[in-house]
């Protein structure tokens, strides 16, 4: 007969009384001691050699290490890792240990849940609610107390803190992604928290910083582009996409001064509508559409007077909007058309801090500036790991090396 592996004694049915998730956790439980199992087997084989005079191997298992619970996006799996001994007669700091890839010697929650817990807290979960939650979501309390959700805050917040003092020596960013986001916190001089993404030479998308600021002012913004140049970041991105309202501007040039700026066409978009009465806001998306996809500078150049033509007489604040940022709306010709999509509009940030927003507005109680900077880089840190690559990622590298572009493609060169 078959021996039964101690981690099979568990009934997932105890757990929950839906029968589709117990058979999910006991194909779970099972894969989970098959993983185990195999990792054990496959450490035995790398140390095969190890053999007494007699031939005997001297790397053996030896049992079970206690059952343990490890609370999972599925809920709790009951596990046992297994023991490894070294017969060899060495001393014992010497002898070769079994240290589990699958199964980490404290590991008590599975990385999705680890990542699930602050998710809760931004959804506008508190913290003395977090066993219920978790309870509703998994089939089991988590064990959760509100001193423990506490402690996980403070856990983010120095994480964040060691983030945001690392070196950037050799980074190199082709693009930026600049906002100011207000957040709901109830104290005076509320902060807003200045966000920049980067575009890195083979097309990632990087959180670079996450501070606060006083508004969206270029004295902060100034502080925030030196700090990134004294940690390392020495050359500036080619190309910064963001608000026309930010201080930003006025703090770039001071710092990066080669970098061209884009103003974000979404931005602008709101901007023009609230000068312009609801009835013609559609007509007028429609006329704003036509400038930022048109394949050339000259047909945009063409859509853009039209559209100051049709709006100036009768509307000259929304016309007059729309004309002051008129070069920087249209840099992004100067950049492969493959990248359009990316770098006219802030999209990055403003789809990710949705989150942020939500959760401060959801807060009843004070949420403190540490408290709304570790939310922001909790929720970015997790959002990172599905973020895209660019369109045409091989084209950073043209741009790296100096290649102008005329229109979205390469700059012809001059016969000699």
């Amino acid at each position: 007969m078959k021996k039964r592996s101690r981690v099979e004694q568990k009934n997932p049915d105890e757990y929950t009384a839906d029968p589709l998730t117990a058979v999910l956790r006991k194909g779970a439980r099972d894969l989970l001691a098959q993983a185990v199992e195999e990792e054990a087997t496959a450490f035995l084989a790398a140390h095969a050699a190890i053999r007494d005079d007699a031939g005997h191997q001297m790397i053996v298992l030896n049992g079970h290490l206690p059952e343990r619970t490890i609370q999972t996006g599925i809920g709790a799996i009951p596990v046992c890792g297994r023991r490894v001994r070294d017969q060899r007669n060495i001393p014992k700091a010497d002898r070769l240990q079994l240290s589990s890839q699958v199964l980490p010697r404290y590991l008590r929650r599975s990385k999705s849940l680890e990542e699930l817990i602050p998710w809760l807290y931004l959804k506008g979960v508190s913290t003395g609610d977090f066993s219920e939650a978790l309870r509703a979501l998994v089939g089991r309390p988590a064990g959760l107390s509100p001193a423990t959700g506490c402690r996980l805050k403070a856990g983010w917040q120095q994480e964040w803190e060691v983030w945001q003092q690392r070196d950037l020596t050799g980074k190199r960013y082709v693009y930026f992604w600049v906002d100011g986001l207000h957040v709901n916190v109830r104290m005076e001089d509320a902060p807003c928290l200045l966000v920049v993404i980067g575009a890195t030479a083979d097309g990632h998308k990087e959180l670079v910083a996450v501070e606060d600021g006083i508004r969206e002012s270029e004295h902060s913004w100034k502080a925030l582009l030196l700090n990134l140049r004294r940690r390392g970041l020495t050359i500036g991105p080619d190309l910064a996409t963001g608000d026309g309202a930010l201080g930003f501007w006025k703090a770039l040039p001071q710092v990066y001064a080669p970098t061209k700026g884009q103003r974000c066409w979404v931005h602008k978009t709101a901007n023009v509508f609230n000068k312009l009465p609801k009835s013609l806001q559609a007509k007028a998306k429609a006329g704003l559409h036509d400038i930022w996809m048109a394949p050339t500078k000259v047909q945009a150049d063409k859509a853009f007077d039209g559209f100051l033509q049709i709006y100036q007489e009768k509307y000259p604040k929304a016309a007059d909007c729309l004309q002051k940022d008129r070069e920087a709306l249209l840099a992004f010709y100067q950049f492969p058309a493959e990248h359009w999509q990316h770098i006219r509009t802030t999209n990055p940030i403003e789809s990710t801090f949705a989150t942020v927003r939500l959760r401060t507005a959801k807060t009843r109680g004070c949420l403190s500036r540490t408290t709304a900077l570790t939310m922001a880089f909790q929720v970015v840190r997790c959002a990172e790991k599905t973020w895209r690559r660019l369109r045409g990622y091989h084209r950073l590298a043209e741009i790296i090396a100096g290649i102008e572009f005329i229109d979205g493609e390469k700059k012809a060169r001059k016969a000699a």
